[in-house]
Formats: structure tokens, sequence, C-alpha cells
């Protein structure tokens, strides 16, 4: 989100006025330091920045564990 905002040159304020939404969400959403987002603030945010859910959030997989390597009994 933070790229979104300095790419079209906006504020947290900003956004926060024209969405309606709770600056402490939208300040987690810009430090990408949430575990969960609402459905409801996606669509606004979407409907905000005219983009697919895919220029807001991106999947990052935590490491997987290999499967060649096993485990003691």
């Amino acid at each position: 989100m933070s790229r979104l905002l300095g790419e079209r040159k906006k504020r947290i304020a900003d956004l926060q006025r024209d969405t309606g939404l709770a600056r402490n969400t939208l300040a987690g959403l810009y430090r990408d330091d949430v575990a969960r987002i609402d459905r409801h603030t996606i669509d606004l945010l979407c409907g905000y920045f005219q983009c697919p859910v895919g220029d807001l959030i991106e999947w990052i997989p935590d490491a997987v564990p290999d499967p060649a390597v096993q485990k003691a009994p």
C-alpha cells in the first residue's frame, strides 16, 4: 500500500478521509504490520486505488521444510 500511496502522492490522512477507514488500520497496512485484513477494507482500498487485490497484497510463503530431510524418531 505504501507504494500505491507514493505513486499517487497521497498521505495516510488523505486515504483515511476518502475511505473512512481507521487511521490505525491504514498505518498498520502502510507499515506491513497487520495479521489480517478485513474483506471490506480490501474492497475499499481496491476501489480507491482502482487496482486488483494483487496490487495491494502479496503472498510470501513461509520457509517450507524440505521433504527429503527426515525428522529423527
